[in-house]
C-alpha cells in the first residue's frame, strides 16, 4: 500500500520521465478538468509531500495527486501498452516526446496555482523523507494528545507525514508497545527513539522494490499481515484486530508477548 516509501520512488520516476520536458499531451479523465490542455508547457519538477505528489508545470500551476489506498502513476515510452489497469480507471495522461505518464485510480487530482500549494499540503506535519525533517517536532505533534492510541497519532499526517498502516504497526513494534498505547504513555526513552526510528525505516526503503524492516528476506515485516504465525523473535502468534485513524478502520498487528500496552477486545488470532 502506498506510503511515503512508495509515493517517494513513484515521485522519483515522474520526475525523472517529466521534468525538464514540454508536454505534448495532456489528458484529464475527470469532469472538473476534462477541458484543460497544458500542451507546449515544461514540466518544471515533481516533488513528494507526504504521501502526496505535486508536479509542477510552467506558468505557476501544480497538479496535485494522492495515491491514498489503490492510486498509481505509471510511466510508459512510447509504443509500450498501458498496463496500470483497465481504461475507465485512467485519470490523467500526461505525455512527452519519450515518455508517457499515466495516473489510474487518483482519488484526488486537483489542479491548483503553484502558489496555493499550502492549501493542499500546508496541514502536514514534518515529512519523514522531505526537506523540512524535524523529530523533534514530529515527536511534539504525536504527544500534543496524552491520550490518544499511539497508532492513531502515528496515521494522523498532521503530526508527521508519510506513515501509513504497515509502517505504524512495524514501529509499534520496534518501540515494544501496542498501538492501543496512549501516546502519553509511552515511557521517555522509547518516545525519544520514534522519530529516528521512523525515519530510519522510511530512509531504508525509499530505493528499495520491496519493503523491508527486519533486515532479512521472507520474511519482510516483523507483524504487519503476518497473523497467525510465530512472532519472529519470540513465537508468539501474531495477533490482529481493527484500529481507526479517524477516517477509517484499518487491520492492525502486533504481538502480545513482545508489545506490551492495551489490546481490543475484538483481537483475531
Amino acid at each position: 500500500m502506498p506510503e511515503g516509501d512508495t509515493v517517494w520512488q513513484a515521485t522519483k520516476r515522474l520526475h525523472h520521465a517529466l521534468a525538464g520536458r514540454v508536454l505534448t499531451l495532456t489528458d484529464f479523465r475527470v469532469p472538473q478538468y476534462a477541458t484543460v490542455d497544458l500542451t507546449g508547457r515544461t514540466v518544471l519538477d515533481v516533488t513528494p509531500r507526504g504521501k502526496h505528489l505535486l508536479t509542477r508545470i510552467e506558468g505557476g500551476l501544480t497538479l496535485h495527486s494522492h495515491l491514498r489506498m489503490d492510486g498509481a502513476w505509471k510511466v510508459f515510452a512510447p509504443g509500450r501498452r498501458w498496463t496500470g489497469g483497465p481504461a475507465h480507471q485512467i485519470r490523467v495522461v500526461l505525455g512527452t516526446d519519450d515518455r508517457t505518464a499515466v495516473g489510474y485510480r487518483l482519488p484526488v487530482l486537483e489542479l491548483l496555482r503553484t502558489a496555493d500549494e499550502d492549501r493542499a499540503v500546508g496541514h502536514l506535519g514534518p515529512d519523514l523523507l522531505g526537506p523540512d525533517w524535524n523529530p523533534d517536532q514530529a515527536l511534539a505533534n504525536v504527544l500534543a494528545d496524552p491520550a490518544r492510541p499511539l497508532g492513531e497519532a502515528l496515521l494522523d499526517q498532521r503530526n508527521l507525514a508519510g506513515l501509513g498502516n504497515v509502517y505504524k504497526c512495524e514501529l509499534c513494534f520496534l518501540l515494544g508497545v501496542t498501538p492501543w498505547l496512549p501516546a502519553g504513555d509511552l515511557p521517555a526513552d522509547r518516545a525519544a527513539a520514534l522519530p529516528v526510528l521512523a525515519a530510519r525505516l522510511l530512509e531504508a526503503n525509499r530505493d528499495r522494490p520491496v519493503r523491508n524492516t527486519t533486515g532479512r528476506r521472507n520474511p519482510d515485516l516483523f507483524v504487519y499481515g503476518r497473523a497467525p504465525r510465530p512472532c519472529l523473535r519470540c513465537g508468539t502468534s501474531i495477533r490482529v484486530a481493527d484500529q481507526g485513524d479517524g477516517s477509517r478502520d484499518r487491520p492492525t498487528y502486533w504481538c502480545p508477548t513482545c508489545q506490551s500496552g492495551p489490546t481490543p477486545h475484538t483481537a483475531r488470532p
